[in-house]
């Protein structure tokens, strides 16, 4: 509808849709897999990441399989548009990505061991697409909310890019910024929660580089 321009650059903080002031859908209470809290309340010492690597219903169940999370969710963050719908995401003209929020227990899963899996299950050297989705909702994305995610994120961050390079891949595109400035997480509708969980055979756009990342192989 808005032509091809905001499947390749980002839309103007006042060019973005207004939103609204509450979300328009309700959200589940549990996780269908997990059977845990969807927005907490978590047990102590549960850490929060926010991953975006594509589209998010193949991302999610990614991140829900690995040893020591706790929950995950389908969202939007990173763009302008308070409580965003999945149609307005789409359009571009948010400038939000499909992000996952990972809510887990870093004495189980290191934050070294999250973001491992996070890189190499996607390319994150694509810029506004992953595969053949392509529009900035579909960026590469870190959004952290620690001191020591922060010093993870950007260490394999770096050793992955060399990896990449070695393999003949561009540099890494991935944002990375404090979940604080990266704006709330919004809880996308209740039908994308879990989605691959609940049609095992729905569509799945996730796919890694074959590059492995040499960072983080304990506690997987």
């Amino acid at each position: 509808m808005f032509g091809s321009l905001l499947r390749t650059s980002m839309v103007d903080p006042e060019r973005a849709l207004r939103g609204r002031d509450r979300y328009a859908y309700s959200i589940p209470a549990t996780h269908t897999v997990l059977g845990t809290p969807l927005q907490g309340p978590w047990p102590v010492g549960t850490a929060q990441l926010y991953l975006a690597m594509g589209c998010f219903w193949g991302a999610e169940r990614a991140m829900w399989q690995l040893p020591g999370v706790v929950t995950t969710a389908a969202g939007y963050q990173g763009g302008f548009t308070p409580y965003p719908s999945y149609e307005e995401t789409c359009t571009g003209m948010t400038g939000h990505t499909e992000a996952v929020m990972v809510a887990y227990d870093p004495e189980v899963l290191t934050h070294e061991a999250l973001l491992r899996a996070f890189w190499t299950s996607h390319d994150p050297t694509q810029g506004f697409r992953q595969g053949n989705d392509r529009g900035t909702q579909y960026r590469s994305a870190v959004y952290f909310t620690t001191p020591e995610q922060e010093a993870a994120v950007l260490a394999t961050r770096d050793a992955y890019a060399a990896e990449l390079a070695k393999a003949g891949y561009g540099a890494i595109t991935t944002e990375v910024r404090p979940a604080s400035e990266a704006g709330t997480f919004y809880y996308a509708e209740a039908y994308h929660q879990q989605y691959l969980d609940k049609n095992p055979n729905g569509y799945c756009g996730l796919g890694g580089t074959g590059v492995a990342c040499p960072v983080g192989l304990t506690g997987v």
